[in-house]
C-alpha cells in the first residue's frame, strides 16, 4: 500500500473514532448539565487542546509527521475537537439574544484552550528553554 494512502487511512480511522468520542461527550454533558450553554463543545475542545499539547510534548513534530502523530493529532483530536459546533452554538446563543452567553463562550474557549495546551505541553515533560511550543 502506498505510503499516502496508509496516511490518509490513518487520519480517516483517527477522525471517525474522534467524531464518536465527541458525539459522546457532547450529549452526555448535555444530558447532565443542559443545553443553555454549549458545555460538551467546550469540554471537548478544551480536553482535545490538553492532549495536543500533551501530545506535542512528547511526541515533537517532525517536518514530515509521523503515523502516530497523524494518527493521534490530526485524525482522532481532528475528529474529537470541533469549531464548527463551536461557531454554530455561539451564533445560535447570539441570535437568541444571549449575548453575554455568547460572548463568555468565545472567550471561555479562546483561553481555556490556549491553557489547556499549553498545560498539556508542559506536563509532557517538555520545558520551556528545551522546546517551543
Amino acid at each position: 500500500m502506498e505510503y499516502g494512502l496508509i496516511n490518509a487511512l490513518l487520519v480517516a480511522i483517527g477522525g471517525a473514532i474522534g467524531g464518536m468520542g465527541r458525539f459522546a461527550v457532547s450529549n452526555l454533558l448535555a444530558r447532565y448539565l443542559g443545553k443553555a450553554f454549549p458545555w460538551g463543545t467546550l469540554a471537548v475542545n478544551a480536553s482535545g487542546a490538553f492532549l495536543a499539547g500533551w501530545l506535542l510534548g512528547s511526541l515533537g513534530i517532525a517536518s514530515a509527521p509521523s503515523s502516530l502523530w497523524l494518527f493521534t493529532v490530526t485524525g482522532l483530536l481532528g475528529g474529537y475537537t470541533t469549531v464548527s459546533s463551536f461557531s454554530l452554538q455561539t451564533i445560535e446563543l447570539w441570535q437568541d439574544g444571549q449575548t453575554l452567553r455568547a460572548s463568555i463562550n468565545i472567550g471561555i474557549t479562546l483561553l481555556l484552550g490556549l491553557a489547556m495546551v499549553t498545560l498539556g505541553w508542559l506536563l509532557s515533560g517538555a520545558t520551556l528553554s528545551g522546546a517551543s511550543l
